[in-house]
């Protein structure tokens, strides 16, 4: 597992929140996560555990993964990463809807991947 960068990740967060039009007392209370420990995430001092990250995510309506991701716990998804943003930015989206579409999407890359795999086979002499 890679080195979760804590100065990354807290900055992320810290977007996130402010995107979200919150406080960081509000995003402490939605998430659980005490105010103080909330506000040394965002500035780079704690490393959040998987769990609070979790929780986090929750509070922000983005899925857990993308904080994973940012964090460097979870590989990078294949694909245009501004699709996966946009869809944990768009806060019109349940959890569920957002996976649900993420889900589509990478099984629309499988398929293509192995349809251009496929062909560069056809061409490839015997």
């Amino acid at each position: 597992m890679s080195r979760i960068d804590v100065g990354d990740i807290g900055g992320f967060i810290r977007q996130q929140r402010d995107a979200a039009s919150m406080s960081i007392r509000q995003l402490a209370q939605a998430s659980g996560v005490s105010n103080p420990y909330l506000s040394q995430i965002e500035r780079g001092l704690r490393r959040p555990s998987a769990e609070m990250l979790a929780r986090i995510a929750g509070a922000l309506r983005l899925s857990a993964e993308t904080l994973y991701v940012q964090a460097g716990i979870l590989a990078e998804p294949e694909g245009d990463a501004s699709v996966a943003t946009a869809l944990a930015r768009d806060l019109t989206l349940s959890d569920t809807q957002r996976r649900t579409l993420l889900d589509i999407y990478a099984a629309f890359q499988a398929e293509n991947r192995l349809s251009q795999q496929a062909t560069t086979e056809e061409g490839t002499p015997s």
